[in-house]
């Protein structure tokens, strides 16, 4: 089966790269250098601003778990999900964004758990398919969080061996 990979929201995160190149794009504002998470291509979000024009930016890739919870019943509309397929339980990781300091929400790579994780440990977007189109023909292309190993221990930063 050939798959389509169509972004979730296209000019979220960056397309038809490596893996180690993935990043989710903001924009930042020329003005007071406010960075928006999701991109504001209209105006800036900072009501002290005075006024400037918003820049595309490649977000930080790695950041630390801010919070975390499992998803264990299908979103209501305006989320798109096909009520066909059975809801598969997934991750979800509120992120702080290492540079911008913003908190990004997403969900887990596969086979990463609540058990997986903890507060305060570091993790990088990679990219990913939203957990309901595994299997599909149209995959939704969006982000995943999945842990950093640490150096010393092989295991993910803050996660069991």
């Amino acid at each position: 089966m050939s798959h389509t990979r169509t972004p979730v929201v296209a000019g979220w995160f960056t397309e038809d790269c490596t893996e180690e190149d993935f990043r989710l794009l903001g924009t930042r504002c020329s003005g007071c250098s406010t960075v928006s998470f999701p991109r504001e291509d209209g105006f800036c979000r900072n009501p002290g601003c005075p006024g400037g024009e918003p820049a595309e930016v490649q977000l930080s890739k790695q950041g630390t778990v801010w919070s975390f919870t499992d998803g264990r019943y299908r979103p209501p509309p305006p989320y798109v999900s096909d009520p066909d397929v059975p809801w598969e339980p997934c991750t979800l990781v509120a992120v702080e964004l290492a540079a911008e300091r913003i908190v990004v929400l997403g969900q887990a790579a596969p086979g990463v758990g609540i058990a997986d994780l903890t507060i305060g440990m570091t993790v990088e977007a990679v990219p990913g398919v939203l957990a309901d189109a595994v299997g599909s023909e149209d995959l939704r292309a969006t982000w995943n969080w999945r842990p950093v190993p640490t150096p010393d221990s092989g295991a993910p930063d803050g996660g069991a061996a």
